[in-house]
C-alpha cells in the first residue's frame, strides 16, 4: 500500500509540474493567466489526471505518453469548477479552502478563466506527441464527455433539479454526466494514449463509470458527514438549495452501502487486465475518503 501511495505522489507531482509550467511563456492578459493558474495549480486530489497516467500504464503505454492528455483533462475539470462556484449557478465562497475564483478576479474575469482553461485543454490534446490518429481519438472522446451529452448536459440537468424532489433514475442519469462522464473520458484517454484496443477502452469506460458514480455518493455523503475545513469547501450546502442528493433520495446507510457495491463492480472491470493493482486499490481508497 505504501508503494502504491508512492506512486500515486509521484503521478500528482508530474502533473503538477506540467501544469506549473504551462502559462510560463508568452503574454500575460489583465490578470487572465493569473485566474487560471489560480485555480488550476490550487491543488486537489488530481484524481482525473493520475487515471490517465495509470490507466495508460495499465494498457502497456509509459505515463510521459499519456501526460498531456491528463493535463487537458484536469484542465476540463477546473473550468467545470470556476463555472460551477458563479453566483448564476452554485454561489459557492470556498474552493479547496480558498475563495472561490469569481470573489478573487470578479465574475466576468472567472467567466473567462474558465473559458481559457476548456479551450486550451484541446491544444494539450492537440500538442501531444503522439500518432494523428490517436489524438484525433482523444479530442472527439474528450469533446463528447464534457458537452451537452456528457458533463455539460449533466450541470443543466443538476440546475433544473433544483427544489424538487428527483427520482433515484434521474439523480442517477444527472451525475453518471455530470461527474462521471469526465472520469470517462480520463480512462479513456488514458487508454487512447497507450493504443490500446477496443475491449481495452470499452473495460477501462466501464471501471470508471462505476468509480464516477461511487466517488459522486461519497461526496453527498461526505456534504452531511464532513466539516468546511475537512472538505475545503462549504458542506450543507446542497441541502440548503434544495438540490436532490443521493442521501437524500436513498439514505445515508443505503448510499455507503451502493458506495461499496459500485467499488465492487469497478474493480470487477478490471478482470482483463494482468496489472491492475494500482486502480484497484484506487476504487477502494476514494470509497473510504474523509474528505
Amino acid at each position: 500500500m505504501e508503494e502504491l501511495n508512492r506512486r500515486m505522489e509521484a503521478d500528482r507531482k508530474l502533473v503538477e509540474e506540467r501544469l506549473g509550467s504551462w502559462f510560463a511563456q508568452g503574454p500575460r492578459y489583465a490578470g487572465l493567466m493569473e485566474a487560471m493558474e489560480y485555480s488550476l495549480l490550487a491543488g486537489g486530489k488530481r484524481i482525473r489526471p493520475v487515471l490517465v497516467l495509470e490507466v495508460c500504464r495499465m494498457c502497456g503505454g509509459q505515463v510521459e505518453q499519456a501526460l498531456d492528455f491528463a493535463c487537458g483533462v484536469e484542465m476540463v475539470h477546473t473550468y467545470s469548477l470556476i463555472h460551477d462556484d458563479l453566483p448564476a449557478m452554485d454561489d459557492d465562497d470556498l474552493r479547496r479552502g480558498r475563495p472561490t475564483n469569481h470573489k478573487v478576479y470578479g465574475e466576468a474575469t472567472a467567466i473567462l478563466a474558465g473559458d481559457g482553461l476548456l479551450t486550451e485543454a484541446f491544444s494539450a490534446l492537440a500538442g501531444a506527441k503522439l500518432p494523428p490518429e490517436r489524438i484525433a481519438r482523444a479530442v472527439a472522446c474528450l469533446a463528447h464527455e464534457a458537452g451537452a451529452l456528457g458533463m455539460v448536459g449533466g450541470q443543466t440537468l443538476d440546475m433544473a433539479g433544483e427544489g424538487r424532489a428527483l427520482t433515484r433514475g434521474e439523480l442517477e442519469e444527472v451525475q453518471s454526466l455530470k461527474t462521471g462522464a469526465l472520469i470517462a473520458a480520463a480512462a479513456r484517454l488514458g487508454c487512447i494514449a497507450a493504443g490500446g484496443t477496443e475491449e481495452q477502452e470499452r473495460a477501462v469506460e466501464q471501471y470508471a463509470r462505476c468509480l464516477g458514480r461511487a466517488f459522486q455518493i461519497q461526496d453527498d455523503i461526505l456534504d452531511v458527514t464532513s466539516t468546511d475545513g475537512e472538505l475545503g469547501k462549504p458542506v450543507g450546502s446542497d441541502l440548503a438549495r434544495e438540490k436532490a442528493t443521493f442521501v437524500s433520495v436513498l439514505g445515508l446507510e443505503e448510499s455507503r452501502r451502493l458506495v461499496r457495491e459500485l467499488s465492487d463492480q469497478a474493480q470487477e472491470a478490471l478482470a482483463p487486465f494482468q496489472n491492475s493493482e494500482f486502480l484497484l486499490w484506487l476504487a477502494d481508497e476514494l470509497a473510504q475518503r474523509t474528505h
